[in-house]
């Protein structure tokens, strides 16, 4: 009797050691071929079947990069029966070879652990660049209109006193004459164009325009935005973006003004907030102290990072006079080692930016 218990027992343990899901690919590679760009996305299907003896579950259907996106059976796959995967490839601005790979894991055995090895399918082929547009031809790859700027952003270093002048090119694509219309700022202002108020169809000119640091009254890192109004009738408003550094100008400072100048003096120039916990935030302070003659003024202070948060309760030191400054950092989602820098600006003819770099330790 206890021979056939152990019979039964082992026969059991086989049946069920045997019966299990097996997926099983009709192929692992799909070459597309030579694609063309302009004609958008394309799509493999990857074919296959549970050759095993339970259902087949697919669990995660993983593409390599964001360029490619997998459609799969969401349902369980009986014994024999068959699914599917689609792989679809966006060869928009990616002219040239590509060689993709989907990771595939299912409830098989073998990847019912931490670390599963999951299967892997592959797409490739080679795209062939989509022909140039009139814009693209001659470099006016910004905007959507019929009129476009060459280029929409300068980087402008300047002294609070400055004036500077940039030159935009600008072409109608389009047949039909296109007014354009600064719209001022008051600190931005048109100096010249090579045209009248309409530029012509297929005409090409420049217009100057001046930026006066002067009138901007700000310090540090800026950003300011000018538009013009147009007809051109797919996209009437055309921005220009500056990025411009101002630095406070000295250069008239009489010796006897800068012997009675302010002077910056920080309790220290590195912050460690040591380890911080997600979405919590670390608080330190620094002093800062007027060993001048004159008022300190705290013009600015610029952290690279939103998650940098500063207050100052005095902005105007007199002769001796200090300020308790508190820095507080909220870590939010980010992990890791994290290195952060704040710029004080202030009044200091020799010492008007100093950078205080911070760092933390973020926990999840």
């Amino acid at each position: 009797m206890k021979k056939i218990l152990l019979t039964v027992f082992a026969l059991v343990m086989a049946f069920f050691g045997f019966a299990q899901p097996k997926i099983q690919f009709d192929q692992t590679t799909y070459d597309f071929g030579q694609i063309r760009e302009e004609n958008g996305k394309v799509t493999a299907r990857f074919n296959f079947t549970n050759v095993g003896t339970e259902d087949l579950v697919l669990k995660s259907v993983r593409p390599g990069c964001g360029c490619t996106a997998a459609n799969y059976t969401k349902t369980a796959i009986a014994p024999g029966q068959r699914g599917y995967i689609d792989a679809t490839y966006n060869p928009a601005n990616r002219p040239g070879s590509f060689n993709k790979n989907i990771k595939v894991t299912t409830n098989e055995p073998e990847m019912n652990v931490e670390k599963p090895t999951p299967h892997m399918i592959f797409i490739k082929g080679n795209v062939t660049p989509k022909p140039k547009s009139a814009f693209e031809r001659e470099g006016y790859t910004l905007g959507n209109g019929m009129v476009r700027f060459k280029t929409n952003t300068t980087r402008v270093e300047a002294l609070n006193t400055q004036q500077h002048l940039d030159t935009f090119q600008v072409k109608n694509f389009g047949t039909k004459p296109v007014e354009i219309k600064l719209n001022s700022n008051g600190f931005v202002t048109e100096q010249y164009r090579s045209f009248g108020p309409e530029i012509k169809g297929g005409e090409e000119g420049i217009i100057v325009l001046k930026y006066d640091a002067s009138k901007r009254n700000e310090f540090g890192a800026v950003k300011d935005a000018v538009s013009f109004t147009t007809n051109d009738s797919i996209e009437p408003k055309k921005e220009l973006y500056y990025q411009v550094n101002i630095t406070e100008d000295f250069s008239k400072l009489s010796a006897g003004k800068l012997k009675k100048a302010p002077v910056v003096n920080l309790s220290k120039t590195f912050i460690d907030f040591g380890k911080v916990k997600q979405n919590t935030a670390a608080n330190e302070t620094i002093t800062i102290k007027n060993d001048g003659k004159s008022d300190l003024i705290i013009r600015k202070f610029e952290a690279n990072s939103s998650n940098i948060k500063i207050d100052c309760p005095k902005m105007v030191l007199k002769k001796g006079e200090s300020v308790e400054v508190k820095i507080t950092y909220n870590s939010k989602r980010n992990k890791g080692k994290q290195t952060n820098s704040i710029t004080l600006i202030t009044n200091d003819p020799n010492n008007s930016q100093i950078t205080i770099t911070t760092k933390s330790e973020n926990l999840q």
